[in-house]
């Protein structure tokens, strides 16, 4: 048997390499198969770099990746991922939401509203003024209210009511016929 000679790295090459995994898109197994390495020997040189993995398990901060699941993410991290996407082809984009974990229908929507808020805040409109829905919400409130009052009033009326009838009757009962019988 023959002994396998081991292939040496420069160090500018290891470093260029590194800096390559922490591009948007660009997967550890697709830049081992352009550079002609072997995935754990990327994996080796990022960690002894004191790079962390670039898909970590737990939010930190607010550039940091949360759990893959959308509803965990923070209002600043879905606007470094949004912001982050605008400047991005098509194809890396898809590589880009592949290692967030992230689909790009909800990447839409948190453009759509990230719009909406941009919108809002450079038409004037401040938190303090009520948005339409808000002002809807208390303009139901107050009939509801007003409705809740009627009710309260016309079953006070129906109980009066029935007392009257029940008086009425009774009072009849007291009386002695008209015909003397």
């Amino acid at each position: 048997m023959t002994a396998r000679k081991r292939k040496h790295y420069s160090a500018e090459f290891r470093a260029n390499a590194v800096s390559q995994m922490g591009k948007p898109g660009q997967s550890v197994a697709d830049l081992a198969a352009e550079l002609a390495v072997d995935p754990s020997l990327l994996s080796r040189w990022r960690k002894e770099a004191g790079i962390r993995d670039p898909m970590p398990k737990q939010k930190t901060g607010p550039t940091m990746e949360p759990a893959r699941r959308p509803q965990d993410w923070t209002s600043e991290q879905k606007l470094a991922v949004v912001l982050d996407a605008q400047g991005l082809a098509e194809e890396q984009l898809g590589g880009f939401l592949r290692q967030r974990g992230l689909h790009l229908a909800t990447l839409g929507d948190w453009r759509e509203t990230v719009l909406r808020g941009a919108k809002a805040e450079l038409s004037g409109r401040s938190d303090k003024q009520p948005d339409a829905s808000a002002k809807r919400i208390r303009e139901l409130e107050r009939e509801l209210a007003r409705k809740d009052k009627a009710l309260a009033e016309a079953a006070a009326l129906l109980v009066l009511q029935k007392k009257f009838r029940a008086l009425m009757e009774a009072e009849d009962d007291d009386t002695e016929p008209r015909n003397g019988r």
